[in-house]
């Protein structure tokens, strides 16, 4: 066990090799909770989403992580968010942004209630797995404004 995860001890699971889902873009925070939750002693069921994002350097990076770190499952919704709008990363008819927003001002990369809709698909398949623990992996130091990281600090 690492001196990290020692840190989290309090976090294991119940019983050794109980299931849990972690949500996983493939990008660095969902990366290092996924390498915690292993450490931990749970087995890893990643759930990754295609939301309509326009990129998907992130999924392939999933797909290829899940592989390497020996996950017990790796599902990809797709789960069709450009339907609503209201993000660059969704709406192609707003610009990505080249410049970094305003301090206190939301980003136009905001997806909104992205993360509640991610959480709730993540618990809906820990319930079937018949587990209880849900790993999620968010920077507070990068939160650039965005409604759900603010409103949680």
């Amino acid at each position: 066990m690492s001196t990290l995860t020692a840190a989290f001890q309090n976090i294991a699971p119940r019983t050794p090799n109980a299931p849990a889902v972690i949500l996983f873009s493939g990008g660095l925070d969902s990366t290092t909770i996924l390498a915690l939750a292993k450490d931990l002693g749970y087995a890893p069921y990643v759930l990754s989403v295609g939301y309509g994002q326009r990129h998907s350097s992130e999924l392939a990076a999933a797909k290829h992580i899940g592989k390497k770190m020996g996950v017990v499952r790796h599902e990809i919704v797709n789960l069709d968010l450009t339907r609503f709008g209201g993000s660059a990363l969704t709406d192609t008819s707003i610009a990505i942004p080249t410049t970094p927003s305003k301090d206190k001002e939301i980003p136009v990369t905001y997806v909104p209630a992205r993360n509640t809709i991610l959480l709730s698909l993540a618990l809906s398949w820990a319930e079937s797995l018949g587990g209880l623990d849900i790993f999620y992996g968010a920077n507070a130091v990068d939160y650039s404004g965005y409604q759900t990281v603010v409103q949680s600090m």
